[in-house]
């Protein structure tokens, strides 16, 4: 068997497994599930336990590929692509102020959280920004040739 099909019948189990404990969810209901923790711990848990390790095999296979295309691919190119997106983190950073808030439920953020939300957020409008721009100038030269 190929590795393509044994991850096929692989996806198809973790599916039907999951379609079994998330009907298991919904036949038990909201109220019986907040009202009893066995009732939690028998039910949820192990639809939890599956996501858990669903995603931590995909970290894993992710990485694993990563690794493998950082050998196979140019090097040089992907070093520069990572140093361009921790420049672009540097200067959110940078741009960025934080204060300590409180919220309204009495919860408060020390102003390192609130900076680097903030720097997090401004790295997504710069991406986010940069992504479109190079769609529409994409899109300009098709329409130019």
């Amino acid at each position: 068997m190929t590795l393509h099909k044994i991850l096929k019948y692989l996806a198809l189990v973790i599916g039907v497994l999951g379609l079994i404990l998330w009907g298991r969810v919904l036949l038990a209901g909201d109220e019986a599930i907040e009202s009893s923790a066995d009732l939690q711990a028998s039910v949820v848990t192990p639809f939890l336990i599956v996501a858990y390790i669903i995603f931590a095999l995909i970290v894993l296979l992710v990485l694993v590929f990563v690794i493998k295309g950082l050998f196979t691919g140019n090097i040089k190119k992907t070093l520069l692509s990572v140093g361009a997106f921790l420049l672009i983190v540097v200067i959110s950073y940078l741009v960025t102020s934080g204060t300590e808030m409180t919220m309204s439920d009495g919860e408060v953020f020390s102003a390192s959280t609130t900076h680097w939300v903030g720097a997090g957020l401004v790295t997504f409008y710069i991406l986010a920004a940069t992504a479109i721009l190079l769609m529409v100038v994409s899109g300009v030269k098709k329409l130019i040739k």
